[in-house]
């Protein structure tokens, strides 16, 4: 495990976060403008209905129904609008992004319990540090031990 692997997935990760935000921004941005679009249509449509309805209470005339159709027209146009910001769909990057997030934060859990167990150990390591250094010393000592034992015997006989 090394400090690169981290800061490397740390980057991608932050850049798939990045990502992410930006085609989410912008796919909030486009349902806003559609339906601020659909909410100045609707304006237009209330302003259409109340003028045909004025005309009609006002005198009987043939611009009113025109007035009212026109109004209903423009309610029903904000309508479809609503509906279509309603299907808009986020960017087809957006799968995309979502994986690479997904397969950082796994290399970054991989990276952090391999540094959790080289922790560990350097801490076993740090807290006994003759539990170590007795296991690389006893070998040669016991091969110390059996050559002195023959050497001793040698000269007895």
């Amino acid at each position: 495990m090394k400090l690169d692997s981290v800061t490397r997935n740390l980057r991608v990760l932050w850049r798939a976060d990045a990502i992410i935000a930006q085609l989410q921004l912008q796919h909030m941005l486009t349902r806003f403008g559609l339906r601020a679009f659909a909410a100045l249509i609707a304006t237009f449509g209330l302003l259409g209905l109340e003028l045909g309805a004025y005309f009609m209470l006002v005198q009987r005339l043939d611009a009113a129904p025109a007035a009212i159709l026109l109004g209903a027209a423009n309610v029903f146009i904000a309508f479809v609008i609503v509906l279509a910001s309603n299907r808009t769909r986020p960017s087809q990057d957006m799968p995309l992004a979502l994986e690479l997030h997904k397969s950082a934060v796994e290399a970054l859990q991989a990276d952090a319990a391999a540094l959790q167990s080289n922790f560990a150990s350097f801490s076993k390591f740090v807290s006994r540090p003759l539990d170590s250094a007795l296991v690389s010393l006893a070998v040669p000592a016991v091969g110390l031990l059996i050559n002195t034992l023959k050497k001793s015997k040698e000269s007895k006989a």
